[in-house]
């Protein structure tokens, strides 16, 4: 019910800004916002979303917990939906997202609200004891136990029976 409502009222809360700003501003100027924060948002999306992949890899290559870069980068991403979506209350809803005060609070609040049952990093890790040792890629080294075995003296044997004489 809440996905229906908000399917209603948000298309409905545009068209009555749109009438609102238009009447005040007129058609020319209220086209030209709508054009210029979605160029303005696409700029931005893009230079946060660099960024926040930059923090992710980082995440990554450290072992760390790559949940809130993770999060960050689906509201980075979902903000420049909004703002690509022609319309005032989107456009303002897009640009908070993209202040990183703004989604932080928001991950803190998700976050508090959502109970993780299990959480592994690479194969093998387990969560109690860390992760397996890392290994270099250039390391060719095998581990092992070997035991000398001598041939075994054919001479004093006749042949092994998988052979004609």
């Amino acid at each position: 019910m809440l996905l229906f409502i908000l399917f209603i009222g948000i298309p409905l809360l545009e068209i009555t800004l749109f009438i609102q700003i238009g009447g005040v501003i007129g058609l020319g100027w209220t086209l030209a916002i709508v054009i210029l924060t979605a160029l303005l948002g696409a700029w931005m999306v893009r230079s946060q979303g660099a960024q926040a992949m930059l923090n992710l890899r980082q995440s990554f290559s450290s072992l760390q917990d790559p949940t809130e870069h993770l999060a960050h980068g689906a509201m980075i991403l979902f903000s420049g939906a909004l703002l690509l979506t022609p319309g005032f209350f989107t456009d303002f809803v897009g640009f908070a997202l993209l202040v990183p005060a703004v989604r932080s609070a928001a991950y803190r609040t998700l976050r508090d609200r959502v109970e993780v049952q299990s959480f592994q990093m690479g194969p093998g890790g387990d969560p109690r004891r860390g992760p397996p040792p890392r290994r270099h890629p250039d390391d060719r080294v095998i581990d092992g136990e070997f035991e000398e075995v001598d041939p075994p003296d054919r001479t004093s044997r006749g042949p092994s029976g998988w052979t004609r004489d």
